[in-house]
């Protein structure tokens, strides 16, 4: 069976939650991401933050300067073992609005799997199976 850790993305770009909330911005468009996790030092996952969760800085955007991830992220922030059942991380992805989700080892964040990357698998078996015949 396979398990999220075996699609995961592992070179996942996080922030903290005093990170000044313009650098969460230019981080989704630099990256073209729809959101990250926020993590404290030792990767313990504490948030997420979406494209979403910012959309409210278009209205205020002068009193909103000095704000950081942690007026806007998403906590407690759903997430997965990386040793749970990709088949239940897909069915999460489908059946919520959510786009990504956190792949967690022991209360700290391994991996971030979102819907494109089960996409991208899905093709690559698809591939390996036209290749053998």
């Amino acid at each position: 069976m396979l398990r999220a850790k075996d699609i995961m993305v592992k070179d996942v770009i996080t922030v903290r939650a005093d990170t000044p909330i313009y650098e969460v911005l230019e981080l989704i468009a630099k990256h073209h991401i729809s959101g990250l996790p926020v993590v404290e030092d030792d990767m313990t996952l504490v948030g997420i933050i979406s494209e979403k969760d910012v959309l409210s800085l278009f209205y205020d955007q002068e009193e909103r300067c000095e704000k950081t991830v942690d007026d806007f992220m998403t906590q407690p922030p759903l997430f997965f073992d990386a040793d749970e059942s990709l088949l239940d991380v897909c069915d999460f992805l489908g059946k919520n609005v959510f786009r990504r989700v956190p792949i967690t080892s022991k209360g700290k964040l391994v991996g971030i799997i979102s819907i494109r990357d089960v996409i991208e698998y899905i093709l690559q078996l698809r591939r390996e199976k036209i290749t053998t015949g």
